[in-house]
């Protein structure tokens, strides 16, 4: 039985709607909770009374923030296996969904994490890296746990389950709300132990757990249950709506709490009691997650304790204190005296009095403003005294002279003034003291220090972080002012992210230190960067969500703190900067045009070629830093051509939010935009020779290329000429640029004709130069074959008045060239061989000989490979028109067909039959058509084409892979491109397009076959070559000729059904060649053989399927 909860209204009728509810006046219920509920309520609320209301899980984010780290942990954990078993089960469950069955797609998404984590349990190597069997299996069970919650959360992303089973869906959703902070808590404290050691394990662990508490604990409400205006009262939420229990909040806060502490005493069990400051460990990690935990109280957290407001201010009061004078005197044990002990200049026990006070002090009144206790003006009395003696009392223990104690004692009261009164002028008079002391403090202690920090001399660098301070001091009161003076807000926060990046900068890329003759190396840890970026951010966001700082500050601001973060990737000394200017120049399309109405372009043009020209700028700016990132990336430096290449492929990328978002509907500038990244990727892949004036060489470039290592670690490469690669870039880009209609061709027939010339040159010098450089006479050959390519392409495409008489004698020059360039090429070669060779024998002269004859096969080899492809494009080509064309005729034939339907009332059996007669009858038209306009020599030269194409993959699978039977699958597709004609294959239709397929195949394997046997009979043997009657050659060869008679049945009957696909629903014929097939997979000692046994049995089984769903479909029509 469900939960009374879970129950719906109809199943509780001892529950009314006014008992249930809370109203405005009741006593029992914290204002503080709801503040963050009340538009979420209203937005998701119904006006139904159903208990649940189906719409889509509205908590996507923060469960991704949570299970993605997780999941990506995992699949690192189990490695390629993983990897693999998921990406085939979600590619399983992909194509499942896409066929529209639901239960089946949810059934595969389990299916495979099942499998997933049942190969991550073989896979990885939990129990031998804990080396402890309970851990071992603790760690089991965590990442299992992981996974189910996954499937959990994938669940809820089917919308059929949440309005066919409404219930569960709940139970998930809270399922996951209660089980999720456990588990990624526990994965990011690994994560992060495994990256940087245990050393402040614990303290991980606690940052971690208050992360996810705060995400997930807070109320929230459901995304599943309905929400009734007339139960709002207030802004209040009923307690069923939220979708953690009272137990589960309470279990979630237990964990908070105490799992810190326990995984502390677990992993530092031999030195608790060994010292105070191991001591304080355990009262910090028991201490600071409950005063958080007061704190989230304000925010709900504590919800399922009392409602009662004045109970819950209590509680925080009274908890609060005392975990505070706790957390205080733990760090001074820990922190103050241990690790700034130097800085204090008052002798005991007066400084532990004095540090004491500072520290109490100011968290007392950071806990009172919190919790919003400072109202009254006995309250504001008490935090402007408690605020005087926190300053004085902390210049004191910093040294700072008695004689001007009164100066902090006034910037105290200065700043409890603005905090009380909100007075801006009481603000600026405690920066300017504070600025005072800061300064004060900075001189007293380090300006006497000769010491070279991070690339410059200590006093400039106090200089920069004063500075920084003091606008950082000047922000909160700009802030304040009225909006006309929000410019100041803006300019102080640009100059504080500039200040924060130069001197990050510096810590982190100039990490040394020198001083009295020494040198030592410091770390600015990577976490401080992340964190200033963050909390610049967060800041930026709320600024401008409170009006106080406009669109453009936000842009330069965001950019800044990001650019931040490519330090942590890239050692170049300039990265911060650079990243900077690329991300201002990437950004503006995406961050300075919201605000703008939604027209068909936010940009003007002048704008968009501006933001590109400023974008090319600062990628050229960025040169150097690409140049390091590519020596790092291939360890050692990279070309001229591959730098300009990356170039060209970044601003290409960079302009790609302009093109998107503001000129979507410019077809020139997608086409510009695809040209661009297209030429910086074939500068990436051929690295063409840069001339000298097109090279850029810095003094840093030069000296990377400068090194004497090169030759004695990789050794001496025989230089290659790269020139030709121009000419290919040149093709190339022509390709583009007429596919693209940049270049006019289908509407010039001269330029058409020019082009088709150049192309070919263009390609045939490139081949020429490229692979057969050592074969001068074929330069000719091949550059004429290229060039009758070339026309033959682009005027089949984009015939002419007069092409379609000419383009079938080109193609027969290209045929006649193809034996003439094959045979040439070895002929001169062995000629030129033989006049060189000397009377007599000779070592030398046999290793030539040999080495030509090598040459002679690979050129041949290349030759047949490109001539393949030249056939295989021609016959693509060809086809692509012919279907073209058939569509057209289709098409003018359903129209028609339509249009003559309308006008008699014609009945739609009647109409379909008319469209079966009228299909059968298409090819033979369009024939037709061909020959009137010209051109019914195309499905013949396809043809040829087409099997020329096949022919010679045959010979190129028997001189490179000793033809292999895999290969005949791969090359009978080709047969796919043979057309109906007139001539050759005149009965060939659509309906036979597989049996040239078929065909191909079984009597490819069936030759193979009989060759296998031959040679096994003639050259297997011991007895040379002959066949002993009797023997075990005999027997072997009419074993096998007789398993090979066995699948011909098979594929002769599924030949012929292929041609025809007509056969009697009673033939049992196919089914009746199944043993036969069957007997030839388990008997014969021939693979091909096996191999033909196996395709009949699948032909056999798919001619029975495919005949069974035709007498379906035939029935069905009747």
């Amino acid at each position: 039985m469900m939960p009374p909860e879970l129950q719906p209204r109809l199943f509780r009728p001892h529950i009314t709607s006014s008992s249930g509810e809370p109203t405005l006046s009741s006593p029992n219920y914290s204002p503080h909770m709801t503040r963050n509920f009340i538009d979420r309520a209203n937005a998701t609320s119904r006006s139904n009374n159903s208990r649940f209301s189906p719409s889509s899980f509205a908590y996507n984010g923060r469960i991704a923030i949570a299970l993605v780290p997780c999941a990506a942990f995992l699949l690192d954990l189990g490695g390629a296996p993983v990897i693999a078993t998921l990406t085939i089960g979600l590619l399983i469950s992909y194509i499942v969904d896409s066929l529209n069955v639901k239960f089946g797609a949810f059934l595969g998404i389990w299916m495979s994490l099942l499998a997933s984590q049942i190969s991550f349990f073989f896979s990885s190597s939990l129990f031998s890296s804990f080396n402890s069997l309970p851990l071992g299996l603790l760690a089991a069970f965590l990442c299992a746990e992981t996974t189910f919650l996954i499937g959990c959360w994938s669940s809820l992303q089917f919308k059929w389950l949440q309005l066919e089973n409404p219930s569960i869906v709940v139970a998930l959703e809270r399922l996951l709300f209660a089980c999720v902070p456990f588990t990624a808590s526990s994965f990011f404290a690994w994560a992060t132990i495994s990256a940087v050691g245990m050393n402040n394990s614990s303290y991980y662990f606690l940052v971690f757990a208050c992360v996810f508490y705060w995400v997930f604990a807070i109320p929230r409400v459901s995304s599943f249950k309905t929400k009734q205006e007339a139960k709002y009262h207030g802004g209040e939420v009923p307690d069923d709506s939220f979708i953690l229990g009272p137990l589960e909040s309470c279990f979630l806060s237990l964990n908070l709490i105490f799992m810190p502490l326990l995984f502390h005493l677990a992993s530092h069990y031999s030195v608790i009691f060994t010292s105070a400051a191991t001591v304080s460990d355990l009262l910090l990690l028991f201490f600071i997650p409950f005063l958080f935990q007061l704190y989230a109280s304000t925010r709900g957290g504590l919800w399922w304790v009392t409602k009662n407001s004045h109970q819950l201010q209590s509680i925080r009061i009274v908890n609060g204190a005392i975990a505070m004078v706790v957390i205080v005197i733990c760090l001074e044990i820990r922190v103050v005296f241990r690790s700034f002990g130097k800085y204090i200049q008052v002798p005991p026990p007066l400084n532990y009095l004095l540090v004491t006070t500072t520290l109490l002090g100011g968290a007392a009144g950071a806990g009172a403003s919190v919790l919003g206790m400072i109202s009254s003006g006995l309250s504001s009395a008490i935090f402007t005294a408690l605020a005087v003696i926190v300053s004085a009392a902390g210049a004191i223990v910093v040294g700072f002279p008695l004689l001007f104690t009164p100066l902090p004692a006034v910037a105290g009261l200065y700043f409890a003034r603005f905090f009380t009164k909100k007075s801006v002028p009481s603000y600026f008079a405690f920066v300017a003291l504070g600025s005072l002391m800061v300064i004060w403090f900075v001189m007293h202690n380090y300006w006497d220090l000769n010491i070279w920090l991070a690339g410059m001399f200590l006093k400039s660098f106090c200089k920069l972080i004063v500075a920084n301070i003091i606008i950082a001091m000047v922000i909160p009161g700009l802030v304040l002012l009225p909006s006309k003076f929000h410019f100041l807000t803006e300019a102080g926060m640009v100059a504080h992210a500039l200040l924060l990046c130069y001197i990050e900068d510096r810590f982190f890329n100039y990490s040394s230190i020198y001083y009295y003759g020494m040198e030592d190396d410091v770390m600015y840890p990577s976490y401080m960067v992340i964190l200033t970026t963050l909390i610049g951010l967060a800041v930026v966001r709320r600024l401008f969500a409170d009006h106080r700082i406009g669109s453009k500050a936000v842009w330069i601001l965001t950019c800044l703190y990001s650019a931040k973060l490519a330090m942590l990737f890239l050692s170049s000394k300039s990265i911060v900067w650079v990243s900077a200017a690329l991300l201002l120049a990437v950004s503006p399309p995406l961050l300075l045009y919201k605000e703008k109405s939604k027209s068909a372009s936010k940009m003007k043009p002048w704008q968009g070629y501006a933001h590109a020209v400023v974008v090319g700028i600062s990628v050229w700016f960025c040169r150097e830093t690409i140049f390091d990132a590519l020596q790092w990336w291939n360890g050692r430096p990279p070309s001229d051509g591959l730098l300009l290449g990356f170039c060209i492929v970044l601003i290409g990328l960079a302009c790609i939010p302009i093109v998107a978002l503001h000129f979507s509907h410019v077809l020139s500038a997608k086409r510009s935009l695809v040209l661009v990244v297209a030429t910086g990727c074939m500068f990436i892949l051929m690295q063409p020779p840069m001339p000298m004036t097109w090279s850029y060489h810095s003094e840093m470039i030069k000296a990377a290329r400068q090194s004497a290592d090169d030759i004695s670690i990789y050794g001496f490469m025989a230089s290659k000429p790269t020139w030709p690669s121009w000419l290919l870039i040149v093709s190339l880009l022509l390709i583009l640029a007429a596919a693209t209609s940049l270049i006019p061709i289908k509407y010039v027939v001269e330029l058409r004709a020019f082009y088709s010339v150049v192309m070919g040159l263009a390609l045939g010098v490139y081949i020429s130069a490229e692979f057969f450089l050592q074969a001068a006479v074929l330069h000719v050959l091949i550059i004429v074959t290229m060039v009758c390519a070339s026309v033959f392409v682009i005027f089949t495409h984009f015939p002419s008045a007069s092409s379609t008489k000419l383009l079938p004698w080109v193609f027969a020059l290209l045929v006649a060239l193809f034996p003439v360039t094959y045979l040439l090429e070895g002929q001169v070669r062995i000629k030129t061989l033989s006049d060189n060779v000397a009377w007599g024998w000779d070592a030398g002269e046999e290793d030539k000989k040999v080495t030509t004859m090598l040459a002679i096969e690979g050129a041949r080899t290349s030759l047949l490979g490109l001539y393949a492809a030249i056939f295989m494009l021609i016959a693509l080509l060809i086809k692509f028109e012919l279907t073209s064309l058939l569509r057209e005729k289709v098409s003018e034939s359903s129209g028609q067909s339509k249009t003559q339907g309308g006008a008699r009332g014609m009945f739609p059996t009647r109409m379909r039959l008319m469209q079966q007669r009228r299909a059968t009858s298409i090819q033979s038209f369009a024939i037709e058509k061909m020959s009137e306009d010209g051109a019914a020599w195309m499905p013949a030269v396809g043809n040829v084409a087409t099997i020329v194409c096949f022919a010679i993959c045959l010979i190129l699978n028997i001189h490179i892979s000793g033809s292999s039977s895999q290969a005949i699958f791969f090359l009978a597709p080709i047969l796919l491109l043979l057309n109906q004609d007139s001539d050759l294959l005149s009965g060939f239709g659509d309906k036979q397009r597989y049996f040239p397929v078929i065909l191909a195949i079984s009597t490819y394997l069936a030759l193979s076959s009989l060759y296998t046997i031959w040679e096994e009979v003639w050259f297997g043997g011991n007895t040379g070559w002959g066949i002993e009657i009797g023997g075990r050659e005999w027997f072997f060869a009419v074993k096998n000729l007789a398993l090979l008679i066995l699948t011909a049945p098979g594929h002769i009957i599924f030949n012929r059904y292929v041609w025809s696909y007509t056969s009697k629903q009673s033939d049992a014929s196919p089914m009746l060649t199944l043993p036969l097939s069957f007997a030839a997979v388990v008997i014969t000692d021939v693979f091909q053989v096996r191999l033909l046994g196996v395709l009949g049995i699948v032909y056999s089984l798919a001619q029975y399927v495919i005949s069974r769903q035709q007498y379906m479909k035939g029935l069905r029509y009747i």
